[in-house]
């Protein structure tokens, strides 16, 4: 019984990105053998008479890669022994989920390049895996940054060799600054301290280095792990100019005996793609402290993130440095996990919700890894007391686990206006959030708003929440959703594990 609720469980969470080429035809290694003789020597059969290939091995994974960039990319690539190999569809939902953020009109766009969308990726690597993708799938324009010579060149190289894109990729050497202390001295472990990093939940075995091992804890050094590497975004971005967004896969480790404790995957990387002083933690609060200075070069900073842990604290720095908005989401490709993190110091529109998702009358959502003492009741409860607080008008029904909501202007105007609580660790069934600046003038008057929240048990630890509009007179589209999602943020704040 345990194994079958673990199934429904995981058949709950977020998939791959709806727009990802391979979200319902994921690589067919049959296929791809039979057409390119180069990878049939990595295909083999398992006893369920499925093609399979081996993760844990450099050369398979790799020329997967390179089949699929050529077969459903048209994109000619290849990588030296021991650089970072990506795998392509989880590359490929961080690219469509920057496309999410730049449609949202959350952000609107400022420059006049018309339609044209150009991206910054920090440390783009031999591989140059996002600007290839981006400009391949979307018609995007990119600028590369790396600091090493191997990356530079090949990343030049995977550039050259597609001319349908050379003219959208920019490949620039970021110069390394004196004091910064070199890779060789983070590879022998001289700079590294212990972080406090738990390890993220589930297992993988497939993509990347997943899942990303524990490390203990030193309150003590935590605050002397301050990124001093070479460059991120001040001192590579030049003067006067404007980005639509920037990307980056950071190094999620401190060293490479760190990065190599997952025997089950075979993505190759080096001490430069890998590690860093800090990890992913010190070099996106980097990120995150030229984001400050540079401000509105950019409309969107965005970056992956290994460790669900170190969000909560990316987000605190994001509140210090006085950013606007902030979106995080979680990727999921087979059993690998990441999650993104995106923020903008650029004043939201007001109307921040497109017109398919404000017209919507009916929404829902799943709370999941409920803590032991929340019942459905308890939930329905905290649902009435939610609405209460802003004065709304509730009635509910304890038989049918409803409960009917009639909020006027103020109430929601106070509801939307009440400012998000920082992110903690009980929101481990959270997918996806914003945050706004509270003083924002991000929500005009509205009229009455009538609709009925209702409670479903699915499995032990699992509830649907689904709100209905039962009567709107003249409303602002957008509303009821805008009261929704910060219901269920909410919610998963305070009943989720």
């Amino acid at each position: 019984m345990p194994s079958k609720r673990k199934r429904r469980r995981d058949s709950e969470r977020p998939t791959i990105h709806p727009r990802n080429k391979y979200s319902e035809n994921p690589p067919d290694f049959a296929l791809l053998a039979s057409l390119y003789t180069s990878f049939q020597p990595f295909v083999f059969y398992g006893r369920d008479g499925r093609p399979r290939i081996d993760w844990t091995d450099f050369n398979a994974t790799r020329e997967l890669t390179r089949v699929l960039l050529l077969h459903d990319h048209g994109i000619h690539w290849w990588i030296p022994d021991g650089q970072l190999c990506p795998t392509v569809p989880n590359r490929s939902n961080y690219i469509h989920w920057i496309e999410d953020l730049l449609a949202s009109d959350i952000i609107v766009k400022s420059n006049t390049s018309g339609d044209n969308v150009r991206g910054f990726d920090i440390g783009t690597g031999a591989n140059c895996i996002y600007p290839l993708l981006g400009a391949s799938l979307l018609g995007w324009s990119f600028v590369g940054s790396d600091v090493t010579d191997v990356a530079l060149e090949w990343a030049g190289k995977n550039v050259k060799n597609n001319p349908q894109i050379l003219q959208l990729i920019e490949i620039r050497k970021v110069e390394i600054r004196e004091e910064s202390p070199s890779m060789e001295e983070l590879h022998n472990d001289e700079l590294v301290v212990c972080e406090n990093k738990t390890e993220l939940s589930g297992s993988a075995v497939k993509k990347e280095v997943d899942p990303l091992p524990s490390t203990s804890f030193d309150p003590h050094a935590d605050a002397n792990k301050r990124y001093n590497g070479p460059p991120v975004l001040l001192g590579a971005v030049r003067d006067g100019e404007k980005f639509d967004f920037c990307m980056c896969n950071p190094p999620f480790f401190e060293s490479m005996d760190e990065a190599g404790l997952n025997p089950k995957t075979a993505c190759g990387g080096t001490p430069e793609e890998m590690i860093c002083h800090g990890g992913e933690k010190a070099f996106i609060t980097r990120i995150i402290e030229d984001s400050a200075a540079l401000k509105h070069s950019f409309r969107w900073y965005t970056s992956m993130v290994g460790r669900k842990s170190n969000l909560k604290f990316l987000i605190s720095k994001l509140r210090e440095v006085g950013v606007t908005i902030v979106k995080t989401t979680e990727f999921v490709q087979g059993q690998t996990c990441r999650w993104g993190l995106a923020w903008s110091f650029v004043p939201p529109a007001r109307k921040i919700v497109s017109p398919h998702v404000a017209e919507k009358n009916i929404m829902s959502f799943m709370l999941e890894g409920l803590q032991r003492q929340f019942s459905a009741f308890h939930v329905l409860q905290s649902i009435e007391s939610f609405f209460h607080t802003s004065g709304a008008s509730c009635e509910l029904n304890a038989s049918l686990f409803t409960i009917d909501i009639m909020a006027s202007n103020d109430h929601c105007d106070a509801i939307l206006k009440d400012e998000l609580q920082p992110l903690d660790e009980a929101r481990s069934c959270q997918h996806e959030q914003e945050t706004f600046d509270s003083s924002s003038s991000l929500h005009p008057p509205l009229n009455n708003l009538r609709f009925r929240i209702s409670v479903f048990q699915q499995i032990p630890g699992t509830l649907l929440v689904k709100g209905s509009l039962q009567h709107r007179e003249n409303p602002v589209p957008g509303a009821f959703s805008l009261i929704f999602q910060r219901l269920e943020e909410v919610l998963r704040q305070k009943c989720c594990r």
